[in-house]
């Protein structure tokens, strides 16, 4: 294979930028920068998020049982390039960002337009990420769209022609 065209070819899959939350029992929070998120099915609302397996996020995910995907918005790549790294919980702010628990328990950010918060109905671990299946218990828009919903979400083309994930 070539490895060049590998990651090309890998790269041209459009992403969406989301804020990964969850709370440990300890009141310890997770809060990282994803992109690998679908929907996966409509009934039950199913959707997926890959994880790397050696972080935080992904223990306190197996922990809890419980994760919200903060959706964020075209004017937020501030907010991407913040959860790219770990951060701790500040009162009730990660990395300066105000949230408040959702109805599992989830960090919801206060500032993401929508939100979707889940319960883990099971894990698959492959790679070196885990995937995700979480059932949507709860979503919210704080920021009804103008036009079409995925034309108001940041993408990783939003953050510039040297940032990519993936390949």
């Amino acid at each position: 294979m070539d490895a060049d065209a590998k990651k090309t070819a890998l790269r041209m899959i459009p992403y969406g930028i989301y804020v990964l939350t969850s709370e440990g029992k300890d009141g310890k929070v997770a809060a990282a920068t994803v992109n690998w998120v679908t929907q996966t099915a409509f009934q039950p609302p199913l959707v997926v998020v890959g994880v790397k397996a050696d972080s935080g996020a992904d223990a306190i995910i197996e922990e809890s049982k419980t994760f919200a995907l903060n959706i964020l918005g075209k004017d937020q790549k501030g907010q991407a390039f913040t959860f790219f790294k770990p951060l701790e919980r500040e009162g009730n702010t990660i990395g300066g960002e105000p949230f408040r628990k959702g109805t599992l328990g989830a960090p919801i950010l206060e500032r993401a337009p929508a939100f979707v918060e889940c319960s883990l109905v099971n894990t698959v671990e492959m790679g070196d990420h885990s995937i995700f299946v979480g059932e949507v218990k709860d979503a919210g828009v704080s920021v009804q769209p103008a036009g079409r919903p995925d034309d108001a979400i940041l993408a990783m083309r939003d953050l510039g022609d040297k940032v990519f994930y993936g390949g």
